[in-house]
């Protein structure tokens, strides 16, 4: 039985070989990606101690208030992050809950409770069994007893649900509200009195009195009960608060206490979402002077645009319980406990952490990176100095300057390496697939939706590209150039388009090659004809003729944006490997007859998503195959009956794209959460010790 790999992965690398980080650190902007979660010392002879949590970017710490960053989980089980809290007797005991809380496609599952007591120079692991497969929202630390945390769990994000969760086996484990009694060891479900199957999107402990506990169950498609929870006996018993409260078009909720006046309590509501991602709009924000036993509605607002599953924090001013600031695809301020509102969005929208630092900094988490403001709001600074970007798959290599790199992000657009580190912002948007003909001349890049691609020639502005594209799109539609003409390029929707004169124009050259869904990946061989496609729900198609299409397999899973699944074999168009994004199937399957047969080449490899797969052609010699997953890259030199960990220094984040570059000999990949990378092709024999798994 293949091993599942949910611990963490003490590895030796296939050699000495080290990746070299290429940023994006910062994107010109500058951003840095998405933050999820952000925690402060309450020293304040320590003021400049600050945490954050990438969404996949593991975790990082500043000592000097953002001007310097170290990136301190690069080894965790993953480096998904949903919560982060800081012991308020301790600021170098550190707890982090694995798994963003964010319900989105990209909103990765978590690994459990790692645990740090030295400021993230050691780890211990806790909670597995108890949280892997799912994330944390939220944890909450007794004030009078640091032994005492309380942490709320919701399942892993997407659309249609869970995808996010990549079929990890603990994805439909308990859900709600937990209790630990021995400082994160050990974890009880709470459930007298509140729900134990349902998304805990929030929870808080009374900062003056541990007794009085508050969890806020916001399940984003709507549940009857829904709603904010209160206990006064440390967890053993909760009523549902509902004075004032609506009862009906709930989705997720998030409460904030004030510090100065614990009897001041601030709750964000979202409307319902839709099986598609619509529809969530703020639903309203209310306000209780009396512990949670009657509420107000403040003045109507609306800041989270449809997407409020995705968006939804608040933080109260420390020293002031009428200043209040919430926070989605905008950020709002009040001054008057919500009698009007003002907005105050950082330099970046879309935003998932709020906290205030000892020194009355606001510190915000957001999809750009960390923004600090002084004076709640009113101006920003934007720290950078650490890379926590989410390309998409799509990544392209200039042919004539090895350093020249294009790739799509998560909600910061289509960037181009310029040097080192540096890279530079071509195209708005999510950013998706890119593609460099082979003169380097023309660029492609794209944004999210159907039809929205774009050429630049010779350096010149970005122009419209997808005359006659039309059809369902899997947000990032896959495109590829054809490798033996630069003219010829294939564009998935449902259907498969094609042009012949550079994207000029496009005309269909299939049917329908979904089961309802759309096309996430596909590729073409270079006889021009041979091309295969593989649908977000479970379908592979071959045509060896560019007309003629065959179903090829059925019910491959995988993750519902877009991937580059294929690898076909440059001098064979029938051979083909396909990698497959899920845990408890096979991940790395292999044909030769141009789809008719598949055979599995997992042999050990560790049971993990595996998103994407390189080949250095056999030559003689048995295939070299890559394989980037969810904890780095894999090399397998005897066609899949073994496989090593390629390579030292990868950050433990999941690898959604891989270029294999045999003319500059190195290999190049995206992560999602930290960048790009790249590290040298080593000759084919070299081979090292295997990892060791715990």
């Amino acid at each position: 039985m293949r091993l599942l790999w949910t611990a963490t992965l003490l590895a030796t690398s296939v050699s000495a070989q080290t990746w070299q980080d290429l940023g994006p650190a910062p994107i010109s902007g500058p951003y840095t990606g998405r933050v999820a979660a952000v925690a402060t010392s309450r020293d304040k002879s320590n003021a400049d101690l600050w945490y954050i949590g990438g969404a996949d970017g593991g975790v990082w710490k500043t000592t000097d208030a953002g001007v310097t960053w170290t990136p301190i989980g690069d080894h965790l089980p993953t480096t998904a992050v949903g919560a982060l809290c800081v012991d308020p007797k301790n600021d170098q005991i550190l707890y982090v809950g694995m798994g963003e809380a964010n319900f989105a496609n990209h909103s990765r599952y978590g690994l459990g409770l790692a645990k740090t007591v030295n400021g993230g120079k050691t780890w211990e692991l806790y909670g597995r069994d108890t949280f892997a497969g799912r994330a944390f929202s939220r944890i909450a630390i007794d004030p009078g007893d640091s032994n005492v945390l309380y942490a709320s769990i919701t399942t892993a994000g997407g659309f249609p649900a869970l995808s996010a969760a990549r079929g990890h086996p603990g994805a439909r484990g308990p859900l709600g509200l937990f209790q630990s009694t021995d400082a994160g060891k050990s974890w009880t479900q709470l459930g007298s009195g509140i729900p134990t199957n349902l998304s805990a999107t929030d929870c808080a402990v009374e900062p003056t009195n541990g007794k009085i506990v508050y969890v806020a169950f916001g399940h984003i498609f709507g549940d009857s009960r829904n709603g904010i929870y209160k206990s006064t006996d440390a967890g053993k018993t909760f009523a549902k608060l509902t004075n004032g409260l609506p009862s009906s078009s709930v989705g997720r909720i998030t409460i904030a206490i004030a510090p100065s006046r614990p009897s001041r309590l601030y709750a964000s509501l979202v409307r319902v979402t839709s099986s598609t991602g619509g529809g969530a709009s703020t639903l309203g924000v209310y306000r209780s002077d009396d512990a949670g036993a009657s509420w107000t509605p403040t003045r109507s607002v609306s800041y989270q645009s449809s997407y409020g599953w995705y968006l939804c924090t608040s933080v109260v001013d420390p020293n002031n319980p009428d200043r209040v600031l919430i926070g989605g695809y905008q950020m709002l301020r009040s001054t008057n406990a919500g009698s009007s509102w003002i907005t105050r969005t950082p330099p970046h929208v879309d935003l998932h952490a709020l906290e205030y630092d000892a020194k009355g900094r606001l510190v915000c988490g957001d999809d750009g990176g960390v923004h600090v403001s002084g004076n709640h709001g009113d101006s920003w600074t934007s720290p950078s100095g650490f890379g926590l970007i989410q390309f998409y798959a799509g990544l392209s290599l200039h042919p004539t300057n090895a350093t020249t790199i294009y790739g799509g992000t998560q909600d910061n657009g289509t960037n181009m390496r310029t040097s080192g580190r540096a890279w530079q912002h071509v195209l708005g948007g999510d950013g998706g697939y890119t593609a460099v003909d082979n003169t380097g001349t023309r660029v492609f890049a794209e944004y999210q939706g159907t039809g929205n691609l774009f050429v630049s020639v010779n350096n010149g502005s970005y122009r419209r590209s997808s005359s006659g594209i039309s059809g369902r799109n899997c947000f990032l539609p896959p495109f590829e150039i054809d490798p033996s003409n630069a003219l010829h390029m294939i564009y998935g929707t449902h259907r498969v388009f094609e042009s012949t004169n550079g994207g000029s124009s496009w005309s269909a050259i299939s049917n329908d090659l979904t089961g309802g869904g759309a096309i996430r990946g596909l590729a073409i061989a270079r006889d021009g004809k041979t091309m295969y496609t593989i649908s977000n729900d479970g379908l592979v198609y071959v045509t060896e003729d560019g007309r003629n299409w065959r179903r090829s397999r059925t019910g491959v899973p995988g993750w519902y944006r877009t991937t580059r699944p294929f690898a076909i074999d440059p001098n064979d168009p029938k051979r083909c490997w396909l990698a497959v994004g899920w845990f408890g199937v096979d991940q790395v399957l292999y044909t030769s007859d141009a789809g008719r047969t598949w055979t599995s080449l997992d042999g050990d490899l560790p049971d993990q998503p595996v998103h994407c797969v390189g080949i250095v052609t056999g030559q003689g010699k048995p295939y070299v195959l890559f394989a980037g997953a969810e904890t780095g890259v894999w090399r397998t030199t005897d066609f899949g009956k073994t496989w090593e960990l390629y390579g030292d220094g990868l950050p433990n984040a999941p690898v959604i794209d891989l270029r294999v570059d045999e003319p500059r000999k190195r290999i190049v990949v995206g992560t999602q959460g930290r960048g790009a990378w790249q590290v040298d092709l080593l000759p084919r024999d070299e081979q090292g010790p295997k990892p060791v798994i715990k």
